[in-house]
């Protein structure tokens, strides 16, 4: 069954609520009431990785996200955190994440790999090509499909090289990432080939720009959500172990329709 994961954007610049939720008071209701709506994870980010996004200090994301991941860890919830901060990724794993979501793969902090591998915790690696300040500038692709899941490859290569065991490791395609329109949906049409992989994949679509471009230039948060519930389903079917969304409660009822339709 595919879990869902909430997004916990502790952020003054988060593309879709960036602000909301930068008091850490306000991020932890906001994740109690996603778990409360059914989140199976929690992924807590105090770093903005929009396009155009500059980078935040590590001792200012710690500040933002360790009271968060500390608390909801308490209480029994499954957190992720979500940096590119190695140092971040240490600090939130001794406060209780069972889940290091690297968006860049280990490409941007080179003792990330290393980091975790001293744990016992998860990662999930991202496709990354470069940071959100440039985020469109190596977006050239002759296969995308094929090219994502090869640099992919090279990033477990690495993970394992660092100590990673295979069975820790988390594949997400990087929806968004150094990606224009079309070949995002392009991407996610391969999702059959990456699986094939045999590692988990996650997949985050949840209010991206490529949706609100099919949906037409009047696509408001409601609208870009539903659209989110119709590609976690599209991935669920593709077999994807995970989805991170934003609105928790559209994408379950969109997965619970599609296994009674599927049984």
């Amino acid at each position: 069954m595919t879990l869902v994961m909430g997004i916990v954007n502790v952020t003054p610049d988060s593309f879709s609520d960036g602000g909301r939720y930068l008091d850490p008071d306000v991020a932890l209701a906001h994740a109690r009431s996603l778990r409360a709506q059914g989140a199976d994870l929690l992924d807590i980010g105090g770093e903005s990785t929009r396009p155009g996004a500059e980078r935040v200090a590590s001792r200012v994301e710690q500040q933002r996200v360790l009271p968060v991941v500390e608390a909801l860890a308490s209480e029994g919830a499954v957190v992720s955190i979500d940096t590119m901060n190695a140092s971040t990724a240490a600090a939130a794993v001794r406060a209780g994440a069972r889940l290091v979501n690297d968006v860049s793969g280990g490409l941007s902090d080179p003792e990330m790999l290393a980091a975790v591998a001293e744990t016992d915790v998860d990662i999930a690696l991202g496709h990354w090509r470069g940071p959100s300040s440039e985020m469109y500038a190596r977006a050239d692709y002759a296969d995308v499909g094929r090219e994502v899941a090869a640099e992919l490859e090279e990033r477990v290569g690495a993970a394992v090289a660092a100590g990673i065991a295979p069975t820790r490791i988390v594949l997400d395609p990087g929806i968004g990432f150094g990606k224009r329109g079309v070949q995002n949906w392009r991407t996610l049409n391969a999702l059959p080939a990456l699986g094939a992989l045999g590692y988990r994949v996650l997949v985050g679509t949840s209010r991206k720009r490529f949706l609100a471009d099919a949906l037409g230039d009047d696509a408001d948060l409601a609208r870009r959500d539903l659209a989110t519930a119709v590609t976690s389903v599209l991935a669920a079917r593709a077999g994807v172990w995970a989805v991170r969304v934003h609105d928790v409660p559209t994408t379950r009822d969109a997965l619970a329709v599609a296994r009674a339709w599927e049984a």
